[in-house]
Parts: structure tokens; C-alpha cells; sequence
């Protein structure tokens, strides 16, 4: 399967966070016959290794979160609506009248708004008085439909906009997954490589938490996705500051809400992208929020750790626009530096 069908399949498939269960079926599909050996810990990380060359005597581990925003069933109406709360940071303000799928089976659903002609409330919106209609009108057949505890995920399919820009929910991270996969599929590195996809990155990088003490990895590279807003906020100062931008190549961070990048593996990247001519960026740090580096970097004995973001328009919606452009750059940059990573790179 080529990385545009494993990105859509992977992207269109529903995993909120703590029910990754069908990601999780895709991804072991996927990298079956290109690892040697793999398993699942009791958080529901799969955690994979593929073995080196020998060349090189360390343990990498590269990560990628499984897990997309949604939301949970709390709560049923006498007039067979839900209600729900957010998983993960969602602006309530994309909800009115958004669809989306609820439960195992993909119910379809909508979220519900008073009707215009009522008039607004004061123009606040918040998840709490919004209900998500399945289309039962009793309370018991919404209990039915949707027990307390049901996931329900934005309804969104990936389609093409132009060239190699794409749109689809849940790129974050499943761009990070597709790219994880594409390294497994690979040739081997000089050391033994684990490939680990994260549970519950969104809710508090709960899956993450556990990764050091299992894999005793000598270094961290985190694949995620950035948030990329390039909307000029004054019509006189088009050149806003903006975390990233869409077509410039993968994001290198050197700093983060929960992080800072380990300064040796940051000038490793950084010296591999300039040699190579690979388009590349850095996230700026006062809007890049956390990710799984957050608590691997601090971790056991304390473990180098440097993240590497593909840039995403409108991340946490189910409109979420990326570039495949910066998708392959972003694979080459990794392979690239993976491949010619050596101890020194490790010293500060």
C-alpha cells in the first residue's frame, strides 16, 4: 500500500483517545513482515522493534500518537439526544451543526444548535448546551444507541484539494503513524530501532508515560503535527507570526510547551537537513503546545529527545489540510539523520 491509501485508511479511521482499537488494528497490518517483533502493552501502545545493522551500539525509539480529539457520551435526553464532552482541546465554536460518527458501529449524528431564527445566545457556545442528534427520539433508545462511556469522532473523509495538499480529520497524528510506518518499511538502521504508537497523547500524554521503562531507549524522536496558521490577523501586517507554514518542509522544535529539544540531537537534524538541501522549519515555541516528549525527555535516568512536526492547517478539526510535499520531506529528514546518527550525537 502506498503512503497516500495507508495515510487516508488511517486518517478516515476512527481512535479517540482511550478507544484507538481500529487504528491500532490498521497500523499492525501495516507493519507485520517489516519489523521483528511486536507487541501491545497494557496502555495499548504498540510497541515494535526493528532490528539494526549492528553497526551502531544503541536502542532509538521513534513515536507517533495513535489517538485523535472526539468527544465522550455523558449523558441522554428525554428526547433521545446526547450529550457529550470533548476529549482532547476542541473550539466549540466548530460545532453547530457539524456531523459526526458515535459509537462501533458509526452512527451518523449531528450537533445540534438553536436555530438562528430563535436568536443566539449572547453569542456564547459551549459544548454544554449543545446535544448531538442520532435521530431517536426516547431517552431509552438513545441509551440504547449510545451508552455512557460511547466515542463519538467528527465524520470526515480525505479528499485531494490540489497538487499534494490534502484534507482529512485526525492528521494529527495519523501523519505521524503513516510517516512511522514508511521508516519501519525501510532498510535497517545502524541500531536497533523501536517503533512505539502512543495511546492518549491528547488527554495528558497518559500512553507516553510508561514508553522509558519499557523500551530503555538511548534517544527519542517524537513525529507529530504542528498547528500551521497563516490567516494574517490585521489586514496591514500580512506576515503574522505563525508556528509554521504549509509547503516549507517538516518543523523542527526546538522548544515547546512541555519540552525543550536535547541541543545535540537538534543540531544533528538541523546539519542533516542543511547538507541534504531538505526544505525545513523551526516551530515557534510561544504557540507550539506539548506533545509525547514532554514526559519521555524527563523520564527515567533522562532521555535525549528531539520532536519533528509536519505542518497542519486547522489541526483539531475535521478539516485538518496538510502537504504530502512536506509529508515525504519530513520522512527524508528522519531517514536520513536516523541513518547516519552516531553516540556523538547524544553529547550536549
Amino acid at each position: 500500500m502506498n503512503r497516500v491509501d495507508l495515510l487516508k485508511q488511517l486518517a478516515e479511521a476512527v481512535g479517540v483517545s482511550g478507544a484507538e482499537d481500529e487504528v491500532r488494528a490498521l497500523i499492525v497490518d501495516a507493519i507485520e513482515g517489516h519489523v521483528d517483533e511486536w507487541r501491545v502493552d497494557t496502555m495499548g501502545n504498540i510497541i515494535a522493534l526493528k532490528k539494526g545493522t549492528g553497526k551502531i551500539s544503541l536502542r532509538g525509539m521513534v513515536v507517533a500518537h495513535m489517538d485523535e480529539v472526539g468527544f465522550m457520551v455523558v449523558g441522554h435526553d428525554s428526547s433521545g439526544l446526547l450529550s457529550v464532552e470533548s476529549i482532547g482541546g476542541i473550539d466549540a465554536k466548530i460545532l453547530p451543526a457539524l456531523r459526526v460518527v458515535v459509537g462501533e458501529d458509526k452512527l451518523p449524528g449531528v450537533f445540534v444548535w438553536k436555530p438562528i431564527h430563535f436568536g443566539s445566545d449572547n453569542g456564547i457556545i459551549s459544548i454544554q448546551n449543545m446535544r448531538v442528534d442520532i435521530g431517536v427520539t426516547t431517552k431509552e433508545a438513545a441509551k440504547n444507541a449510545a451508552p455512557f462511556g460511547t466515542r463519538v469522532a467528527f465524520d470526515s473523509q480525505y479528499i485531494t484539494l490540489r497538487d499534494s495538499v490534502v484534507r482529512c480529520k485526525a492528521f494529527d497524528d495519523r501523519a505521524g503513524c503513516t510517516e512511522l510506518i514508511t521508516l519501519c518499511q525501510s532498510d535497517p538502521f545502524p541500531f536497533d530501532l523501536y517503533a512505539v504508537f502512543s495511546v492518549q497523547e491528547e488527554v495528558g500524554l497518559c500512553g507516553a508515560t510508561v514508553l522509558t521503562a519499557a523500551v530503555q531507549p538511548d534517544f527519542a524522536i517524537i513525529l507529530e503535527a504542528t498547528a500551521c496558521h497563516e490567516i494574517p490577523q490585521d489586514p496591514d501586517e500580512p506576515d503574522m507570526t505563525t508556528v509554521t507554514r504549509l509547503g516549507q518542509g517538516p518543523a523542527i522544535s526546538y522548544m515547546d510547551r512541555t519540552s525543550i529539544a536535547h541541543p545535540g540531537l537538534l543540531r544533528h537534524f538541523v546539519k542533516t537537513a542543511e547538507s541534504e538541501g531538505i526544505p525545513h522549519q523551526f516551530r515557534s515555541p510561544q504557540f507550539a503546545g506539548g506533545t509525547d516528549a514532554g514526559v519521555i525527555h524527563k523520564s527515567g535516568a533522562g532521555v535525549p529527545t528531539l520532536g519533528v512536526s509536519l505542518p497542519c492547517r486547522y489541526l483539531h478539526s475535521p478539516y485538518s489540510i496538510i502537504s504530502l510535499t512536506d509529508f515525504d520531506h519530513t520522512v527524508q529528514l528522519v531517514r536520513t539523520a536516523l541513518m547516519r546518527l552516531t553516540p556523538s550525537a547524544l553529547e550536549r
